[in-house]
């Protein structure tokens, strides 16, 4: 176990590399042959994704009567799954832009799979609005365009109108900035392919980079303005999530509490996926020299923080719901804790105040194991809170004749299943076929806090590391790309 002072002078990547070993190490993994553990992986993801297009396919041609709804229960594990998968979103743009921002080098090891997450995610999320609809096929009637309708338009008090707008806005956003900040490792994969295919492929989407001074400081420019633009989009997206149930007169819902509660429940559950992808891939694609202790004890720190957020808003909502003195929302929040479901309610609970708990002891942080397993109890807490605050606050109504029990049905229970299948489907064909790590951030951070005997780092006045690309830049040479 490493104390602070020591991790701290850690360097943020071991093994003494160079930018030309980064260079090896990371488009080594997009030419080598799979593992076993990766085809084994890419068959199961893909067998549950099978089976979600199958429920899907079966629920387009039957209608959602084949879920488990009532007249009470209108809402359940499809609402369920598109928060939860809008929630895992969240951390992509945390980590590429808000801690961009801040400067925050750790960031550079695992921005590129936490951007590519987002776009996966929010691909997940945007399914079940559409299947909720009853006629998928005539999704583009959200689209305010002009229309042989004459002045009918789309309800923009609605709250299916308001997630469409969200989640197009996020997705188009987040593709942008996942775009641009891989093409300089574009160029490098263009310039090292062997096939022409290849060559060509790689060569269209990297636009003509050429590595110079002017292409950089226009790249930097673009990625520092797209930080600033999906920063906002953080809190903004699942705010308007929020509104989805803020704005009704349903008890539970009905609470100015929820947008920030909302934002926080989604950086928490997205920060546990990102955890939880980053030591599968750790391990799996050989990058502990690029994934360390340092990256694991920060995000594990980010998991502390927004856990008591979220635990502060669980707390926040009883102790209103009992002064209010209302007593539908005192009824709603007693028979969270104790009614039909509070199985569900103390899972959540125990998952997402427990569990985090646990990395207060730096012993827990820095262990890798220890950190992946709390990891998958947040996400399971975190997809219960959800399920929680949804069905509770709709299965016991304003009157006791509307009461009703909710129980899923086997095509609801198969279209969670194929939505995680789609989203690891095309996570392993992200790890397989582009750069899992950000091969030009990262060798900006070479170093980093730890000085090497013999190293040619250089160093400013003031006694700061001049990252190797930044001494390419004042020297206003053009150098390869695969050098970079």
């Amino acid at each position: 176990m490493l104390d602070t002072f020591t991790l701290r002078r850690m360097p943020l990547i071991q093994g003494n590399k160079t930018p030309a070993t980064v260079t090896d190490d990371i488009s080594g993994l997009i030419g080598q042959k799979p593992s076993g553990l990766w085809y084994g992986a890419i068959v199961l993801s893909f067998s549950m994704l099978i089976v979600g297009v199958a429920a899907a396919s079966y629920l387009i041609a039957t209608g959602i009567g084949t879920w488990g709804l009532n007249n009470t229960v209108g809402w359940a594990f499809d609402i369920t799954n598109f928060v939860f998968w809008i929630g895992i979103g969240h951390a992509g743009t945390l980590i590429s832009a808000v801690l961009f921002l801040l400067r925050q080098r750790w960031r550079t090891s695992v921005n590129r799979a936490a951007e590519a997450m987002t776009i996966f995610a929010v691909i997940c999320a945007g399914l079940f609005p559409v299947l909720h609809m009853g006629r998928p096929w005539l999704a583009y009637w959200m689209l305010p365009y002009p229309n042989t309708r004459g002045s009918l338009w789309v309800n923009f008090r609605s709250p299916l109108v308001w997630d469409f707008f969200a989640i197009s806005t996020y997705f188009l956003i987040s593709l942008t900035f996942w775009y641009v900040g891989m093409i300089p490792d574009l160029a490098t994969l263009r310039d090292r392919a062997k096939s022409k295919i290849k060559r060509w492929l790689y060569g269209f989407f990297s636009l003509g980079w050429d590595g110079s001074y002017k292409t950089w400081l226009r790249y930097e420019t673009v990625y520092l303005l797209l930080a600033g633009l999906a920063t906002p989009l953080v809190i903004s997206v699942h705010t308007i999530v929020s509104w989805d149930f803020a704005t009704s007169v349903i008890p539970g819902w009905h609470t100015t509490i929820f947008p920030p509660y909302f934002v926080a429940g989604a950086i928490f559950s997205g920060m546990a996926m990102v955890l939880t992808l980053m030591l599968i891939a750790r391990k799996t694609m050989r990058l502990e020299d690029y994934i360390t202790v340092r990256h694991i004890d920060a995000m594990s720190k980010l998991l502390i923080l927004t856990g008591s957020m979220v635990g502060l808003a669980y707390a926040t909502e009883f102790f209103v719901a009992m002064y209010s003195g209302n007593p539908y929302e005192e009824f709603v929040f007693m028979n969270r804790a104790s009614g039909p479901l509070a199985w569900a309610y103390w899972i959540m609970v125990s998952c997402n105040l427990g569990s985090p708990q646990l990395l207060w002891f730096r012993k827990i942080r820095h262990s890798f194991v220890g950190v992946f397993i709390i990891s998958i109890f947040v996400n399971v807490g975190m997809w219960f809170e959800r399920f929680v605050i949804i069905v509770t606050s709709l299965h016991r109504d304003y009157l006791p004749s509307n009461w009703s029990n909710y129980t899923p049905s086997l095509v609801e229970i198969a279209l969670l299943v194929g939505s995680f299948g789609l989203f690891f489907t095309l996570f392993l064909l992200f790890c397989r076929f582009l750069p899992v790590v950000s091969m030009s951030e990262v060798k900006g951070v070479l170093h980093i806090g730890h000085h090497h005997k013999g190293s040619t780092d250089e160093r400013t006045s003031d006694g700061r590391d001049i990252p190797q690309r930044e001494r390419h830049h004042e020297r206003g040479k053009n150098i390869p790309v695969s050098s970079l």
